[in-house]
């Protein structure tokens, strides 16, 4: 009987000290991630109307993308250059992030292109992987 308790008590013991887990040191985190730079397409000669159906469609787009969890960053520029704003994808490829961005209403009317470059960072924050929890209205 003693030496079956002592049996248990070593299982737990092991178990519990198991258990513990460090996190690793975010510099052994880093990923690649895909930034995108977001530039004033060659097509930008629509009315106000139809500008503001696309803009709409453009905004309709990143949310679909970010509750996907394909885009972790999306933001305009605060000033009037030909840089419009940026996006930064968690994609496995540039060919996927290429097919993302076509599905944005404002690239395919030629209001934006694109630029894309491999980019790196530890996934914390908006990087955690996966798609993140919707906010109740």
């Amino acid at each position: 009987m003693c030496s079956i308790f002592f049996i248990e008590a070593s299982a737990q013991q092991k178990s519990s000290t198991s258990t513990i887990r460090r996190k690793p040191k975010v510099e052994n985190q880093i990923k690649q991630y895909w930034f995108v730079m977001l530039i004033a397409g060659s097509n930008r000669t629509q009315d106000s109307a139809t500008a503001a159906k696309i803009q709409e469609g453009h905004m309709a787009n990143i949310g679909h993308l970010y509750y996907e969890g394909k885009l972790k960053v999306a933001g305009p520029f605060g000033d009037d250059g030909s840089w419009k704003g940026i996006f930064i994808f968690d994609c496995s490829t540039k060919e996927e992030v290429e097919k993302l961005l076509n599905t944005d209403p404002a690239i395919a009317a030629g209001r934006l292109t694109y630029e894309i470059h491999p980019w790196w960072t530890a996934p914390t924050g908006s990087f955690v992987p996966g798609k993140p929890k919707k906010l109740n209205p």
